[in-house]
This record gives C-alpha cells, sequence and structure tokens, in this order.
C-alpha cells in the first residue's frame, strides 16, 4: 500500500511505495547550461572509469544530449511525458500560491495506481527498445527552426538579437532522487538509498535483471547488462565522495565527470537534510544558496515526482514554454535572476570548477566597484569581489576574484624573434 510523503518540489504530498526516510547528508549538483559546449568529454571520463567492459557498451551514465531532437535513450521525455498526460489528460498543471507552486497533477507514481493489469504496477514507466539504446548522441547538434520554402530565402532567419533556429546541450547523470521511482519499483528490494550521502546503489547479488528499474526511471538512468542479466547505474563516485579514492588525500572531491568538465558548468557538493527531508539551513553553502535561496537552479522534470537532487541552470536563449516543461513553473524568476545577477550570484558563479575538492562553504570579501552599466533594462554594478571556498575541515581551498586576472607578456620572452 502506497504511503503519503512530502514532495518540497512539487509543493506538497504525494503517494509513495514505501515509507518516508531521509539520508543524512544528500548529494546533489547543479549545472549551469548556459556554459555546455557538448564536447562530451565528461561522458568520455565517466565511459574510461566505470563502463568500459563487455556488455556495457549501451551504459552512458553520463551522456550529453541536444536539445529538443537528442535523448538517450530516444526520446526518453517526451514518452514519459505523453504516458502522463495519457493517465491524467489535461490535467498536468502547476497552480501559484504566493510565491511557491503546486503541482495539482499526477506524478508517476500517482498515475501507476490507476493501470489495472495482471500484476499492479508501482511506477508509471517503459521499457525502451534496444533501438533506443543504440545512439547516445542521434540528433547531435540538431537545430530546430521554421520550415523554409523552396527557392526562396528566410530575411528574418538571423535577425538579432533573437534567432530562429537554436538547440542546447543538456548534460545528464542519475539525479540520486529523494523518492527514485528505480528503488520504487524493485521487487527484490536490491536498489537502496545511503543513510550517510544519499547516493542510490543497486545491490548487485539481489538484483535478478527483471527490468523493472529500467522501466520506472523516468530519466533512464538504470541500465541492463546482458552479460551478468543485472542492472547496472551511476554510483555518483562514492569512493570519492567518501575521501577514500587515492586522488582524495582524505578529502571529499567531485565526481570524475564534474573534474573533467572543461566548460566549467558543474558545481557538485552534500547538503544538511533534516529528518523530515527539509533542507537543513546553510546559507553559505554554495548548493545551498543556487538552489535554495537565489533560486536560480531547478529540477529538471519536477512533475515527475522523485524529488530529483539534479538541479539546472537554464539555458538563456530557448523558448520559455519549452524549459517551464522542462524546469518546472520558476523558469521565468531563475532566467530573470540569472540574466542580470546581483553581487552575491555573480561572485558564487566562479567557484565552478576551480577546485577538485567539494566545497562546503564560501566568503565573499568585497573588492572595488568596476563599471555600471545597464542590462535588459535593469541597471548591474560590477564589483571585483573575491570569493573564497572551504572544505569540510574549514581549510581554505579556492580564492578567485570575479574579475579574471589579465597577463601582459613581456617584449622580451622566451620566444621572442
Amino acid at each position: 500500500m502506497n504511503q503519503q510523503v512530502y514532495n518540497w518540489q512539487i509543493g506538497r504530498k504525494m503517494s509513495y511505495p514505501h515509507a518516508e526516510a531521509h539520508p543524512e547528508w544528500q548529494f546533489a549538483f547543479c549545472f549551469n547550461l548556459n556554459r555546455c559546449i557538448g564536447c562530451q568529454t565528461c561522458t568520455m571520463a565517466c565511459k574510461s572509469t566505470w563502463t568500459f567492459s563487455k556488455g556495457q557498451e549501451q551504459m552512458w551514465w553520463n551522456n550529453v544530449e541536444t536539445k529538443p531532437y537528442g535523448g538517450y535513450p530516444q526520446f526518453w521525455d517526451v514518452k514519459v511525458l505523453q504516458l502522463l498526460e495519457e493517465a491524467n489528460p489535461g490535467a498536468q498543471k502547476w497552480a501559484r500560491k504566493g510565491e511557491e507552486f503546486t503541482f495539482e497533477g499526477k506524478t508517476i507514481f500517482e498515475a501507476a495506481e490507476k493501470r489495472v493489469g495482471l500484476e499492479p504496477e508501482r511506477v508509471l514507466g517503459y521499457l525502451p527498445t534496444d533501438e533506443e539504446w543504440r545512439f547516445p548522441n542521434i540528433y547531435e547538434d540538431t537545430a530546430v527552426s521554421r520550415k523554409g520554402k523552396p527557392m526562396t530565402f528566410d530575411p528574418e532567419g538571423t535577425k538579432l538579437p533573437e534567432h530562429k533556429t537554436r538547440f542546447f546541450y543538456l548534460a545528464r547523470i542519475c539525479n540520486h532522487c529523494t523518492y527514485p521511482g528505480c528503488l520504487a519499483a524493485c521487487p527484490r528490494n536490491a536498489i537502496y538509498k545511503r543513510h550517510e550521502d544519499g547516493i542510490v546503489l543497486i545491490d548487485q547479488e539481489r538484483c535478478r535483471g527483471y527490468r523493472k528499474c529500467v522501466a520506472a526511471c523516468p530519466y533512464k538512468k538504470v541500465m541492463y547488462r546482458p552479460t551478468t542479466h543485472i542492472s547496472e547505474k551511476c554510483i555518483a563516485c562514492y569512493p570519492r565522495i567518501e575521501g577514500n579514492d587515492p586522488a582524495t588525500k582524505g578529502m571529499p572531491i567531485q565526481t570524475r565527470c564534474m573534474t573533467a568538465c572543461i566548460g566549467q558548468i558543474r558545481l557538485q557538493g552534500l547538503v544538511r537534510i533534516n529528518k523530515d527531508g527539509s533542507w537543513a539551513e546553510d546559507r553559505y553553502n554554495p548548493l545551498y544558496y543556487l538552489i535554495r535561496v537565489a533560486k536560480v537552479a531547478l529540477p529538471l522534470y519536477p512533475q515527475f515526482g522523485t524529488e530529483p537532487n539534479g538541479y539546472y541552470i537554464p539555458p538563456r536563449w530557448v523558448p520559455r514554454g519549452y524549459l517551464r516543461q522542462m524546469f518546472g513553473p520558476g523558469l521565468d524568476e531563475a532566467l530573470e535572476k540569472y540574466r542580470v545577477p546581483d553581487r552575491e550570484l555573480l561572485a558564487v558563479l566562479q567557484l565552478y570548477q576551480r577546485t577538485k575538492e567539494i566545497i562546503v562553504r564560501y566568503e565573499i570579501k568585497e573588492g572595488k566597484k568596476v563599471y555600471e552599466t545597464v542590462i535588459h533594462g535593469k541597471p548591474f554594478t560590477l564589483y571585483n569581489d573575491t570569493i573564497v571556498g572551504y572544505n569540510k575541515e574549514g581549510k581554505e581551498i579556492v580564492r578567485t576574484q570575479v574579475e579574471e586576472p589579465f597577463y601582459v607578456r613581456p617584449d622580451k620572452h622566451q620566444n621572442s624573434i
């Protein structure tokens, strides 16, 4: 029988097959999609570390897909959204109450309750075909645009500042959800969420390869390995999170995909969780600030109901309607804050990819005013503040400025002619 659990991302209680329980700390991350260049360096870093063996050829725990057409497996999100709409026609809507939003539709757990078959379903989902798993970068760099007319050209096709064609890169790993669909669907109880950091893992001795988890995960981040007949998934590089990896020197460091990112789009860490599942206030934790204070980072498809712990700063140039479906109703406020960042937000954004160690606290040291201007009709002032990041022992691990230093090479140097 389903339990009632509170999901803060949808603003209400919802049905879930297990009783509410929460970890002490939660692994979480924040990706800035405005910076992603689709280089796939993160993808190959993960692949070469975890999924290079026989039977793992189709496993891409980290992937970067081109939206709106790309996806791995193909059209994974469109199919889940369609299933939810069919289960609750015309009622998958959000309602605003003051500054908060409530999802009035049905989650993947609630929609499954209406399905009647040979055996009851715990989670609404589907099992991708082999063809859908074959191409991890299908439709890469494919843009959407207006249809052209034969023997003519579109005089507004490249009109600035808004282009008629667009696409963006969506980097994805397992979200290590608060209410995982894979965990809910497993009939063997082989999937569990670690108490110390909220990382979701599969007990491979208990798994029998039923693939219920593959069908149930709405993000399709659990994958079946035919050579061993069990499922596997992203493990959040937990030896690095624990500080047990040889490269960590005892300190928690970021995952392989995070540290390999050359676009500087990724910030990852741990947030403290209260017993009731709410985030403990930690004002100067960079993740807490971006997600709960500035609110510029949003969950991916919060209407699924899994309360994912992966968050995204949405791309500025994509139509708002498309992004609202993907990131929820907080999209407009998040984009406005990011387009014209305040002093603190601009400083915190400098912490991305500045160190391998996990930053648990930051401090801003005010600098001089550089200039004033107007951006999108709003006043903007740039200050050259210094932001300092500290690890879990309170040791300074990074110090950087808002304005990047500018070096002038001397006239006489080693390669002078």
